[in-house]
C-alpha cells in the first residue's frame, strides 16, 4: 500500500487578497478529499451514494446492455472517475461519480467500428446562439 502525501493550498496560496467567499471556498477545498480508486470511494458512504445514482441514470437511460463477446474481440474495461461539485460559497453541492470507458485501449477496426463523440446540453446551444445574436456574429 501506497502513503498518501497530501498538500496544503497554503503553500502555494495566499489568501490575503480573495474576498470573503472566496477564502471559505478555498480553505473547503482543504478539508475535503477525491478517492482515486475505487476501493477507497467504497469506504465513503457519499461515494457510494454518488456511484449507485450514476448506475441508476444508466440503467434509466438504457445506455447498455449485457451481450455476447464475440470471438476475437477484447473488452473494453471502464473506471469510475470521482470529482466534487461546489457552491460559489465552497459549500459542498454534491459528489458526482462517472462511469467511463477506456475507449484508449480500443483499436478501431478491430475492436470497434464505431466512433463517440461527446454531446452538447441544450442549454450551451442556447447560450450560443444567444450571444451569436446579441453580438451580431455570423452563423
Amino acid at each position: 500500500m501506497y502513503q498518501k502525501t497530501i498538500i496544503s493550498y497554503d503553500t502555494f496560496l495566499s489568501y490575503n487578497r480573495l474576498s470573503p467567499s472566496h477564502k471559505a471556498f478555498v480553505s473547503n477545498l482543504n478539508t475535503t478529499s477525491i478517492s482515486k480508486t475505487v476501493f477507497e470511494a467504497l469506504t465513503h458512504e457519499k461515494w457510494r451514494q454518488a456511484m449507485n445514482e450514476e448506475m441508476e441514470a444508466l440503467r434509466k437511460n438504457d445506455t447498455w446492455g449485457l451481450v455476447r463477446l464475440p470471438i476475437g474481440k477484447k473488452v473494453v474495461g471502464c473506471k469510475w472517475v470521482y470529482t466534487i461539485k461546489y457552491h460559489s460559497d465552497g459549500s459542498i453541492e454534491r459528489y458526482k461519480a462517472r462511469l467511463v470507458a477506456k475507449e484508449y485501449t480500443k483499436n478501431y477496426g478491430v475492436d470497434s467500428l464505431e466512433t463517440f463523440a461527446p454531446v452538447a446540453k441544450m442549454n450551451t446551444i442556447r447560450v450560443l446562439l444567444s450571444l451569436t445574436i446579441n453580438s451580431d456574429w455570423d452563423l
